[in-house]
Formats: C-alpha cells, sequence, structure tokens
C-alpha cells in the first residue's frame, strides 16, 4: 500500500489505525496528512490517525491540500516537516496523488532535479505532469 518516493519518504492513499504500526515497522517517525477532513464519508478522521501515531511514538502533521491546487505555505509546511522529521515520512490522501504532488514541489524548493524527481514519483506509479512546470520553476529557483 506504501509506495517508496525516496529513500526517505513513502506516499500512500488514505490510511487506516492499523496502518499506523505498519508504518512504524518500515520505520517511518512522521505521519503527513493531505487530506482535508470530511472530504469523504468514509475517511478515517485525522485526530484518530494522530491518536494512532502518538500512541506509537510516531510524530503527526496536517498538511490540508484541496483539489484548488498547491500554495506557497503548503510548499513551506511540507519542506519544513519532510527536513524536520529524523527518519521516514509517511505521507497520505485520498489516492496518494496529492501527497505525491505535494513532496514533488517541496523536493524542488530544495533544490531537487526535477527529472530525478519526476522519475521517482513514476517509478512509485505517480505522474507529476500537473505541476511539473512548477516543479521546474521552483528548482530553478524562480518560484
Amino acid at each position: 500500500m506504501f509506495r517508496k518516493l525516496s529513500d526517505s519518504v513513502l506516499a500512500s492513499p488514505q490510511i487506516e489505525i492499523a496502518d499506523v504500526a505498519a508504518a512504524a515497522a518500515q520505520g517511518v517517525t512522521l505521519i503527513i496528512n493531505n487530506r482535508p477532513e470530511g472530504e469523504s464519508d468514509d475517511q478515517t478522521p485525522g485526530a484518530e490517525i494522530a491518536a494512532a501515531a502518538k500512541a506509537a511514538g510516531l510524530a503527526y502533521v496536517e498538511i490540508p491540500v484541496t483539489h484548488a491546487g498547491f500554495s506557497q505555505a503548503q510548499v513551506e509546511a511540507m519542506s519544513e516537516a519532510l527536513a524536520g522529521a529524523g527518519g521516514g515520512v509517511l505521507a497520505y490522501c485520498r489516492s496518494g496523488t496529492r501527497s505525491t504532488l505535494l513532496w514533488a514541489l517541496a523536493e524542488a524548493s530544495q533544490g531537487g532535479d526535477p527529472d530525478t524527481i519526476a522519475a521517482h514519483a513514476a517509478a512509485a506509479g505517480y505522474d507529476i505532469t500537473p505541476v511539473r512546470a512548477l516543479v521546474d520553476m521552483l528548482a530553478a529557483g524562480k518560484a
């Protein structure tokens, strides 16, 4: 279920309480919830995931992303979360796509190579085409 974006970052569709222990077993120290609360009637509430993460000794942060797109504040929050994780990171949303796109933007904003970012996302089954132009601009320091 978890898809590897880099040596330290995994993306996933919506997780459940039991997935927190599985993430911890894979070296995850931080769970990032990129899904807005109430987006779907069947999603596990963020507060429940946060409680399970705390019980497992994992950090938890919410950076909700709607279908409206990405803001500079979200990119900065993701960059800060990734930089301060101190271990593996699991980012999730409904399908994992928004988490992957936000990860790509954060990586590019820190000087990551756009082609490498795109290749890692593709290997995990995600396409960053919707944000590729912004990834290129961020990597070049123009955004």
